[in-house]
């Protein structure tokens, strides 16, 4: 190892620890804190050295060594906190954290020895907003939480990633089918998340904002019942509702790029045509009467097997389905399977017509048509619900929007 490349793993090292040590010491700047932005510096180096050492001895014991010794301080500074009334191990486990993020900067895993260095202090900051989440979960959620951790790291690995039978059943993998489950809850557990930290009473505006994450159709139902009993805060809905669809265009973007990665080429412009649309009505709304009131959207527990096994049979069907349609019909076929699945659910279409563009299964343009047709589909549902179950109020605010949204899609989806 050169000169150059030591002094700057070293660097590295000093570096977390001076970042992680000045959280802690910020954190703890009422008392007198178990160690500091200097001390969690030296605990880096320490660990950068030790390694270091067994590397140039070619022998792992003084790192061990080195780490039995930083522990046993570690340990007595916990015991002496302790007596005069500090509880909690957080800062000495960082401490350790700190002490095996230097070794790895020796060792060459640079990348890794900053990301943790980086995650050690955002969690260390986010103590009051983790202790708010804990606060708003239910046993529900807990166990959703293990569910989904479950379904993830468990029955995932396990299924088959081979096809079975001829074409049209060819597409069909059970892994894939499976990970597209994983993918769909996953963010719908992150939109579920962000709403338990920021709260569902926060403001309508956020709450639509994040709720689109979770489900747009949810916000949309919830909001539109809403505006009956209380019509005086039908704008503010309005805005809830066309935020939530706007963030579904961009959900079905991104659930385009991570399963088709070449399908966004086809499909951004028409989708983000929409999105901008979308974002332009809700700035209208908000610039010319901003919402003040306070409404609250239910949502469900953040995964259930149930609707995830659904999910997954929605998802198979419409593969197999729209690789027939396109094999018997062409893509006329494909198109009328997209608008009726869209009513329904505009993820598993999405993720369909993804897979099978990137496995060359489908073209590009006529996926994406495909895709555009969905959310188009889908959003037209939604402002019948509006126009179903929506008061006076929130009807003449929504609707202007909608058709402005469907035309931007339809219109570039078919002309470029």
């Amino acid at each position: 190892m050169d000169e150059l490349a030591l002094f700057s793993r070293f660097g590295l090292a000093l570096a977390i620890g001076l970042l992680v040590g000045l959280q802690r010491e910020y954190a703890q700047r009422e008392g007198e804190p178990f160690a500091g932005a200097r001390t969690f510096a030296l605990i880096a180096l320490l660990g950068a050295g030790a390694a270091l050492l067994s590397r140039a001895l070619s022998s792992p014991w003084p790192l061990v060594a080195t780490s039995l010794m930083a522990g046993g301080l570690v340990t007595a500074g916990y015991l002496i906190g302790a007596r005069s009334g500090r509880v909690g191990l957080t800062t000495e486990m960082a401490a350790l954290v700190t002490f095996a993020t230097g070794a790895l900067c020796l060792h060459g895993y640079l990348s890794l020895a900053a990301a943790l260095g980086v995650a050690t202090a955002v969690l260390l900051s986010l103590k009051l907003e983790v202790r708010r989440l804990v606060a708003h979960l239910s046993q529900a959620d807990v166990y959703a939480t293990l569910k989904f951790a479950v379904i993830t790291a468990i029955v995932l690995p396990l299924l088959p990633a081979r096809t079975y039978g001829p074409p049209p059943l060819n597409v069909l993998s059970p892994r894939d089918v499976w990970l597209m489950v994983v993918f769909i809850s996953g963010i719908g557990f992150l939109g579920y998340v962000f709403i338990k930290l920021v709260g569902p009473r926060r403001g309508i505006g956020l709450t639509g904002l994040l709720g689109g994450l979770v489900s747009s159709t949810a916000v949309t139902l919830s909001f539109s019942e809403r505006s009956r009993k209380a019509p005086s805060l039908s704008r503010a809905l309005a805005l809830a509702i066309s935020l939530s669809w706007t963030v579904m265009f961009l959900r079905v973007l991104i659930e385009a790029a991570v399963v088709g990665g070449r399908l966004v080429a086809a499909l951004w412009s028409p989708i983000l045509a929409s999105g901008a649309v979308g974002l332009l009505y809700c700035l209208f709304l908000l610039v010319s009467e901003r919402p003040t009131g306070k409404e609250e959207v239910s949502f469900s527990t953040p995964f259930e097997l149930g609707p995830a096994v659904k999910f997954g049979l929605l998802y198979a069907l419409i593969l197999v389905g729209s690789k027939a349609a396109q094999m018997y019909l062409g893509d006329a076929g494909v198109y009328l399977a997209s608008i009726v699945s869209g009513v329904a659910d505009v993820d598993a279409i999405t993720l369909s017509m993804a897979k099978l563009s990137a496995a060359g299964e489908l073209p590009l343009a006529t996926a994406a048509r495909a895709v555009v047709l969905a959310a188009m589909a889908n959003t037209t549902v939604k402002g019948g619900m509006v126009l179903v179950l929506g008061a006076p109020g929130l009807r003449r605010t929504v609707l202007p929007g909608l058709p402005a949204m469907l035309a931007a899609g339809v219109g570039l989806a078919f002309t470029i």
